[in-house]
């Protein structure tokens, strides 16, 4: 006997962090559950290049996309850098209320400077960043990532020791989620 043939259509996925909706292609939505969207909100924030990578949940029978990473494109840390400056770059796992985090700081200085000084940047970006994200969850750290709250904070911080050019949360990701008491 032959077999009746699937037709794939498009279904919504709502992605509440940025506030949008998306479709993707397929038979059913159940097959959408745990899958990776990419979305590039470039044109979202005014031409600061970040990837924003979404998980698909299916809740009944609507599809919600939850942040897990957030990256600075390569492109625009160039575009930033300046002939005498200096860049400080970090990287350390954070633990905030629902889990651990993967956090990347970029830093660029306004002139040279020297290794004393990137090493003592480098050290109380981590030391700040950690006390910060210990309170929060991790919806509210990729909104005030995207708004640009969290830089602007860290940057007030770390101006004591030296003037920033640029500071940024180059890579930002869930490594693990806590499991919840009620699940």
């Amino acid at each position: 006997m032959a077999q009746a043939k699937r037709k794939q259509k498009f279904f919504d996925v709502n992605m509440p962090i940025i506030k949008k909706e998306t479709q993707l292609y397929g038979y059913d939505l159940k097959d959408f559950d745990g899958k990776t969207i990419t979305y590039d909100l470039t044109r979202l924030l005014r031409g600061k290049a970040i990837l924003l990578k979404l998980i698909v949940k299916i809740e009944g029978d609507k599809a919600i996309a939850e942040p897990r990473e957030l990256k600075v494109m390569p492109y625009f840390i160039r575009r930033m850098m300046r002939k005498g400056t200096n860049y400080v770059e970090g990287s350390f796992s954070a633990e905030c209320k629902e889990g651990i985090l993967k956090i990347k700081p970029f830093l660029i200085t306004r002139k040279k400077v020297s290794r004393a000084v990137r090493k003592a940047l480098r050290e109380k970006a981590q030391e700040e960043l950690t006390s910060y994200v210990k309170t929060k969850d991790t919806e509210t750290l990729f909104d005030e990532i995207m708004k640009n709250q969290l830089q602007k904070f860290l940057s007030l911080k770390l101006k004591k020791i030296y003037p920033l050019s640029l500071c940024e949360i180059r890579f930002f990701a869930i490594k693990e989620k806590k499991k919840n008491k009620t699940e």
